[in-house]
């Protein structure tokens, strides 16, 4: 039966690393997945324990590349190409899907024991009474850290508290950043452009300023929001933004292209936060501190006062142009 299952290697190769890096970017990221069924990491048999990941291939690279000296199953479930946190959040890393999949790989026929080992960031989704109830094995929920398996598969499939701990580090938070930076270019783009061609037509002429305005109050919000969030006041992800454009709009008002005018000004205080508001609260699904409750109740309350203030405060720096 080994022989008829696909091996992986637990080393990351340089493609490998190449497309996790372009995909970071935006890159060629709906088409980062792999096929789901199961694995062969080493040489495993059937006392061999078996781990449960989405087809979402960071996700999967991230388990395999920690099994270096590790003889294990993967199964790959179809999560449609989405990491295990966002899928067991849209349903798609869930109780059916895993059920099906053990089936149709026919696990029991692999390995005598009755155990799967499932990572905690998908318990969300996951009824592990039901996936015991119609397979037959046993849902153990692993480290939330793909680094801490070796330690948990040592220790029996006891977890500490410390891998129980869901950590959002600056590290994790900065590999966030350049996805976060290219996923709303266009809509940066679009709106520079049109300025642009607003200053070209007004009685001043062509200007710059306005361009790197909206730079900065994009900036705050894909990069120095994620990168300051625990230490940014406020509880929901709208209000941070908030504060992340006070920094833009110091910059702006250090280097003096904010504005010459009082209204001017007046329109960029609502323009930048409004957008940097906007674009930290879409921060919220790639984070681990929010619910969808949660978001769902801040973006019913924030969009509106976001939109509202972007339009009035175009509206304004228009009306600045020619009067």
């Amino acid at each position: 039966m080994n022989q008829q299952i696909p091996q992986v290697s637990s080393t990351l190769s340089f493609q490998d690393k190449l497309e996790s890096t372009l995909v970071r970017w935006g890159i060629g990221r709906m088409d980062h997945t792999v096929e789901p069924g199961i694995y062969a990491v080493g040489n495993p048999n059937q006392d061999s324990p078996v781990l449960i990941s989405a087809n979402y291939k960071l996700s999967f690279d991230a388990l395999r590349k920690e099994l270096k000296n590790i003889n294990a199953y993967i199964v790959v479930i179809d999560t449609k190409g989405i990491n295990v946190w966002c899928a067991a959040g849209k349903g798609t890393f869930g109780t059916e899907e895993i059920v099906n999949r053990l089936k149709k790989v026919g696990l029991d026929q692999i390995v005598s024991h009755k155990t799967i080992i499932v990572p905690q960031l998908g318990a969300p989704g996951v009824a592990a009474h039901e996936v015991q109830q119609q397979t037959g094995f046993r849902v153990v929920y692993g480290p939330v850290r793909a680094s801490d398996i070796p330690a948990f598969l040592k220790a029996g499939l006891k977890v500490s508290k410390e891998m129980r701990q869901v950590r959002f580090a600056f590290i994790d938070r900065l590999h966030l950043v350049p996805l976060e930076l290219t996923i709303s270019i266009k809509y940066l783009l679009l709106l520079i452009m049109t300025f642009l061609f607003v200053t070209a037509f007004s009685p001043t002429g062509l200007n710059w300023n306005p361009a790197i305005n909206l730079l900065l109050a994009y900036l705050a919000g894909t990069v120095l929001g994620p990168l300051l969030l625990p230490w940014l006041p406020g509880r929901s992800f709208s209000v941070k933004g908030i504060f992340t454009a006070f920094i833009a709009i110091s910059i702006a008002a250090h280097f003096n292209i904010i504005g010459v005018t009082k209204r001017e000004m007046s329109a960029w205080l609502l323009i930048i936060p409004a957008i940097s508001s906007f674009l930290l609260m879409n921060f919220t699904g790639s984070s681990t501190y929010t619910s969808l409750s949660g978001v769902q109740k801040e973006m019913k309350i924030a969009v509106p006062l976001q939109s509202t203030a972007l339009v009035l405060g175009s509206i304004l720096w228009i009306i600045t142009k020619f009067i």
